[in-house]
This record gives C-alpha cells, structure tokens and sequence, in this order.
C-alpha cells in the first residue's frame, strides 16, 4: 500500500511533468527560437571581443593598429520605418517565410490583419527586408531601418482598421524611442521603384496626419516656372536612374489613383506641395 505522502508526491511529479510536456508541445516555434537564440550569441561574442576581430586595416602590419577602448559608444539606432505588405495569404504563412533560410527574408514586425502584432527581429538587429534599395544617399537601408510588414495580399485585401490603428501605435513607439525624423516613415516602393509595388493602395495621408511621413496640403501652390521635377524627387530621396519606376513609385504613394509613369500638371503640383516639406 501507498501512504498518502507517497501518493500526493507522485501526483505532483505526474502533474509537473504534465505541465513541462503541454509547454513544450504548445511551442511550435521551439527549435526556430532555438536558432534566434545561437545566432544572438554570436554576434555578442563579435561585439564584446576586443580588441575587434577582423577590423585590422593592415593585415600585412598588425603591430603599427593598436586597440584602446574608449568609454563613450552605444548601440547603433534605426533612422527609417520602411513598411511592406507581405504578399502573402495570412499572418502563419509569412512567418513561416521568414524561418525559411532558402528564402532568406526577414522583417522586425509583422502586423496581421486583426491587429496582432508579431515581432521577429530585435530593433537593434539587422533584418533582410529592403533588399536593393535607395533612399537619398543610403544605398544599405537594411542596416539603417527597422521593417513592417502589413499582412496583405497586396491585391485584394482590404487594410483593416485593427491593422492600421495596431500599426500607428507601433510606429507612434518607434519614432519616440529612436527619434525618427517625420520624412523617414516610407514604403518598399519608395526606397526599391524598380522591383516593388509595396504597400499596394496604403492611407498615407491616415498615417501623415498622424506625423509618419509626409501629405500634401488641402490647397496647392503652383511651383516657380523652372521647377525641376527630377530634381525633386531625387531631393526627395528617390532613386531616379529610371525616372518612369520613380514617378510611378511617387504617384502609388501620394496619387494612387493613377499610377501612370507620367507626371500630369495635378501630380506635379502634389510633387511640389510634398517636396517643399521636405
């Protein structure tokens, strides 16, 4: 016979090992966390090496580098949002994409339609989610932005009113924490006009009006007779080496209802209007 001390141990050793077997069973992203977790460490091991691994600048010459830390540094701090829709059917799917090491992708949050908002990369890490890209004379958005990517289809779906309101408290956080400047909250098809239409049909002007990016003005003042339009954009921050990709990028972004790589006189007057604010 068991005595009762006895039994009440053994049901708590059955009822812990119940809880550490629904724990592990309920974290299906267990062994993705695991390779986060190992590749973290590693960059902390480069970072707190010193002196610094492969940063000598004469190979051939060590002995004339020498390596005295200074007390004054911190961790680099993102300067742009770029946000993306994902092109994908659901929230599960795109982080199923994002744990894909063939797709190599990745972004700092995903918003999903409800307004649930997943985040994958630490800010101050840097995620595969601009690819080729420029923006003014930033030819490696990657290191420089944190990433969103909205799910959306980027075709039929509608923008949600969870998703955007999710979105703007999460940008609202950004730009306070890291002092974002106004102008630096762009879309994929800003910073990429030659490859990408993301995000597809987005309310700019919703979140403008919040201070995330910029908006033309209710009234619109005509531009001085030799306004360069080019100039502009490229002032801007656009990349003009295919000027049609660049003006449809502008006009998805500020026009949306005509996409069109032609500025008509409207367009260049909201060109005017959004390029004097910058």
């Amino acid at each position: 016979m068991f005595s009762v001390k006895s039994l009440c141990f053994k049901a708590t050793l059955l009822l812990g090992s119940a809880i550490i077997i629904s724990s592990c069973s309920t974290n299906k992203y267990a062994a993705t966390e695991k390779i986060y977790k190992q590749k973290a460490k590693e960059f902390s091991k480069v970072i707190s090496s010193t002196p610094p691994e492969g940063q000598l600048y004469d190979s051939l010459n060590a002995t004339n580098q020498q390596w005295i830390g200074s007390v004054n540094f911190g961790i680099r701090k993102p300067n742009f949002v770029i946000i993306h829709h994902t092109a994908q059917d659901s929230l599960a799917q795109t982080v199923k994409t994002f744990h894909s090491t063939r797709a190599g992708t990745s972004a700092h949050y995903v918003v999903s339609r409800d307004g649930k908002v997943v985040q994958m990369v630490n800010d101050y890490l840097r995620a595969n989610h601009a690819g080729v890209s420029k923006w003014g004379k930033d030819t490696d958005l990657n290191s420089s932005s944190i990433g969103i990517e909205l799910d959306n289809n980027g075709t039929t779906d509608l923008w949600t009113d969870a998703q955007i309101n999710s979105l703007i408290k999460l940008l609202s956080t950004l730009k306070k924490k890291y002092n974002i400047p106004t102008g630096n909250f762009i879309g994929h098809s800003d910073i990429a006009p030659k490859r990408k239409p993301d995000p597809n049909n987005f309310p700019w002007k919703k979140l403008a009006l919040k201070g995330f990016g910029f908006w033309y003005d209710d009234v619109l003042k005509n531009p001085p007779a030799n306004f360069d339009t080019t100039n502009a954009l490229r002032l801007m921050g656009y990349d003009t080496s295919d000027l049609g990709a660049t003006i449809t990028a502008f006009k998805r972004h500020f026009i949306q209802t005509d996409i069109t790589p032609k500025l008509t006189p409207v367009d260049i007057l909201v060109l005017y209007n959004v390029y004097s604010k910058y």
